[in-house]
């Protein structure tokens, strides 16, 4: 049986990596989906392979960076499919880097494409969750916001430290509208890890091996099939927890 048989979902980031990942998975539980993304050929590889499977699924182009861009990713949900039952947070550009070396305009960008569009995507979503009696909305943290180290990473954990907060004020404040607000923390192969990981390879072995499970999540079976499952009734009483689909690695 179809997990999410009958429910919506939009999904930014969707043409590739984790959000690819996501939509497969929730396509494949049932869920109609709506891809967002920058790059249109993108979204339409990641629709095709939906469809192959007897998935419904449409795409919009649009960054999350914009205001009316956001607005339109919604409407075009609503439009196509009736409503919005899931909300995936997932497209965001994080400032990396020591603190000396990350610019304001690149801090700027990762709080603009990260809390400030998830706020905005959280509230224009809220009211039509509401009307159907409730919803799931996931966002995009990670474990480098609970690294014993910081260095390299203080600017990239502040902007999902930002993410973490909103995921528990929202948890807290629509509950009563039976609107659960969860956040993921996940290790995946997408497209940056595995550049990252060709690019520093004696650093990627050792980070693989503080992994207690030994490997990287597959970007479908682990981090996609996961966020199906805390979208499912089956964890309606789970709301404004961090889950870190990270192979045991951090600890939260």
């Amino acid at each position: 049986m179809a997990q999410l048989g009958g429910q919506v979902a939009l999904v930014t980031g969707g043409g590739q990596g984790v959000g690819q990942g996501i939509a497969l998975a929730l396509a494949a539980q049932g869920a109609s989906v709506m891809l967002s993304g920058r790059t249109a050929e993108k979204l339409a590889a990641t629709a095709a392979l939906i469809r192959e499977r007897g998935g419904a699924v449409d795409v919009i182009v649009g960054d999350v960076m914009n205001a009316d861009a956001r607005q339109g990713m919604i409407d075009a949900t609503l439009s196509i499919f009736g409503g919005i039952d899931i909300l995936v947070n997932n497209a965001q550009i994080v400032p990396l880097g020591r603190l000396m070396d990350v610019t304001a305009d690149a801090f700027r960008i990762g709080f603009e494409s990260g809390p400030v569009a998830t706020l905005h995507l959280m509230q224009l979503a809220q009211p039509h969750m509401a009307q159907r009696g409730g919803g799931v909305i996931i966002n995009l943290v990670s474990s480098a916001m609970v690294r014993w180290d910081m260095s390299g990473y203080g600017a990239y954990a502040a902007v999902k430290q930002a993410i973490a907060s909103l995921t528990r004020a929202g948890a807290a404040e629509w509950g009563g509208d039976n609107i659960r607000v969860l956040a993921i923390a996940p290790h995946a192969e997408s497209p940056a890890l595995k550049w990252w990981i060709n690019a520093n390879p004696a650093e990627a072995e050792a980070f693989r091996k503080t992994i207690p499970l030994g490997r990287i999540g597959r970007l479908e079976q682990d981090i996609g099939d996961a966020v199906a499952s805390l979208c499912s009734p089956a964890m309606g009483y789970l709301t404004g927890a961090i889950i870190p689909l990270d192979g045991g690695q951090a600890r939260f």
